[in-house]
């Protein structure tokens, strides 16, 4: 059987993408990717710097690009609201793929600017608050897509809509599980109302499996356990590359046929590894009553029409 690869992705010359999270990881490989393939890729990053370096090695890899910086801190509803204003400048009214990548795991319990729990907010609202502030440009003059990253620590995860800001209790797992829950959540109820309204948009998630990325050093570091950090960095001789764990995000983001709420995973070793295809959710990911009040709370916690369009 073929295995899936950046070989196969398509030409996707006219077509205008954001990533978030680009400066690093899966978000850095999957700009990449999609700028060589021929893609306006619209690069959303956190810190000017960081994202500046991000932006040049993609200039530097993909000379014939048309590469871009945002700045976007998704930790910030405010910063979430003019990167949503700069990427429909930036994308001349119409965006085709929106891929959102950017996230943080396991942190000690901190707070995002407008107060929520720092990995819900991140992970989950801020991203909720941005793909809904981008629906008027999402397909204006094709299909479109949003592909959300999710994580294999979404099958321990559990929505708790009575404490979202963990005033009841804090567990930096817990936390981090619940907001890879939420992601696919949110896509499936995405996915729902935009085939409710008629809308040419397509809501996909993926997971990276076990990738060697930045991601699992932050916390470690911000609670003060550096050996935490260099044990994490040691875990890389069990992962796969940053390279590989992200072909199941351009899977979902470029595969033609792929239908409206697919998820998508490493197909080998329980979803750790391999080349791209299906992924298995788990029982509470697939609870459609738990997607609509998922939703209906976001809106209500971000302060945005929750049919916006």
């Amino acid at each position: 059987m073929h295995s899936w690869n950046l070989d196969d992705m398509p030409d996707l010359s006219g077509r205008t993408a954001v990533v978030t999270g680009a400066n690093s990881g899966i978000g850095a490989v999957t700009a990449l990717a999609l700028a060589r393939s021929g893609a306006r890729t619209l690069l959303a990053c956190r810190d000017p710097e960081r994202g500046r370096r991000a932006l040049e090695a993609v200039r530097r890899a993909a000379p014939r690009s048309d590469a871009r910086l945002v700045r976007l801190d998704l930790a910030d509803l405010a910063s979430v609201a003019e990167a949503a204003d700069t990427v429909a400048k930036e994308a001349d009214g119409c965006l085709d793929l929106l891929v959102n990548n950017a996230g943080v795991m396991a942190l000690p319990l901190l707070r995002t600017a407008d107060g929520f729990e720092m990995q819900f907010g991140t992970n989950h609202l801020g991203h909720f608050a941005l793909t809904l502030r981008l629906l008027p440009v999402l397909g204006v003059t094709g299909p479109a897509r949003v592909v959300t990253l999710s994580s294999l620590g979404h099958r321990i995860g559990r929505i708790d809509l009575g404490n979202l800001d963990a005033a009841r209790g804090y567990s930096k797992w817990g936390a981090y599980a619940q907001s890879k829950l939420a992601n696919l959540l949110f896509t499936a109820e995405l996915d729902r109302r935009a085939r409710a309204s008629g809308r040419d948009l397509l809501a996909l998630a993926a997971h990276p499996g076990l990738a060697a990325t930045e991601l699992g050093q932050a916390g470690p570091l911000l609670s003060g356990r550096k050996w935490a950090a260099k044990l994490e960095r040691a875990s890389r001789l069990y992962t796969q590359p940053a390279s590989a764990g992200a072909l199941p995000t351009l899977y979902a983001a470029t595969l033609p046929d792929a239908p409206g709420g697919s998820y998508y995973g490493p197909r080998h070793l329980g979803e750790t590894r391999g080349a791209p295809g299906p992924a298995r959710r788990s029982g509470r990911a697939r609870d459609r009553n738990m997607a609509r009040a998922l939703w209906e709370e976001s809106a209500r916690l971000t302060g945005l029409d929750a049919d916006p369009v």
